[in-house]
């Protein structure tokens, strides 16, 4: 069986430095439906693992209808997955994950450093009271997070440590609009304790890979950080080298580890 793992990014550089970290060779492109295009990586001849890597847009809205057609056509076709359709539609693949660069909370995730998610949380889906803010689940109209399991987070965690390479573990805050106020950057990290970055897509993959009982992760490389907007601070090279090189430790370690499917 093969371990099969999408991966996806907003943008096409974090796609790049993803890419490149796999170090599997140049990716065949896959077109889905809706213009989308897949960049297809395995390790052929061994035929141990298939990564997918899709640019999926920007926002949680855009990523979660890119994510919700990447896994709808792998379940329905099973491409890939040497099954018939029926056989895979049930488990597409065996993990998603959300990647790219992020804000990162300050001093808790430093800027080139890398995010591990423990979970992934729509920061602004929910409604402002007069007595606070309000989360969709106490609304009663939904869920505004998505636990990633503790062994995943733990063995990402333990791979990048035996590396070297500086990383938190922590919730990633999924917002629609970047902050960039010290009043909202603290406003944030007071309703979600532990906080560790801040991206725009997360959620939006989770909701879609959880639509399909797909495990989830986030994985974010941190360019700037969160709160007041200074471009001349960013740290954007630095944070997709960071990025290119977690992929490069996972696709040698936790992606040959998890349950084929």
């Amino acid at each position: 069986m093969v371990h099969r793992i999408l991966i996806v990014t907003a943008v096409a550089a974090e796609a790049d430095s993803v890419s490149a970290g796999l170090g599997l060779g140049a990716p065949e492109p896959l077109p889905l439906p809706g213009g989308l295009v897949l960049r297809r990586h395995a390790d052929a001849p061994e035929g141990r693992v298939r990564i997918d890597v899709l640019v999926g847009g920007v926002g949680p809205a855009a990523v979660a209808a890119s994510t919700g057609t990447a896994l709808a056509y792998a379940a329905l076709t099973g491409t890939g997955s040497g099954a018939s359709a029926s056989a895979s539609a049930s488990a597409p693949y065996g993990l998603v994950v959300s990647a790219g660069i992020a804000g990162g909370f300050q001093p808790l995730a430093p800027l080139g450093s890398v995010v591990v998610s423990s979970a992934v949380v729509a920061a602004d889906l929910g409604a402002q009271t007069p007595d606070g803010y309000l989360t969709v689940d106490e609304l009663g109209f939904g869920r505004s997070s998505h636990p990633v399991p503790e062994a995943l987070t733990g063995r990402i965690s333990a791979v990048l440590a035996a590396a070297g390479l500086p990383h938190t573990v922590g919730p990633v805050l999924t917002v629609s609009t970047v902050t960039g106020t010290a009043d909202r950057a603290a406003e944030l990290a007071g309703r979600h304790p532990g906080a560790a970055a801040e991206a725009m897509e997360g959620f939006g993959v989770a909701e879609a890979a959880g639509a399909y009982g797909v495990p989830v992760a986030e994985i974010r490389a941190v360019s700037n950080a969160v709160g007041p907007r200074d471009r001349a601070a960013w740290r954007i090279g630095d944070a997709l080298h960071a990025l290119r090189h977690t992929f490069e430790l996972l696709s040698k370690t936790v992606f040959l580890e998890l349950e084929p499917s």
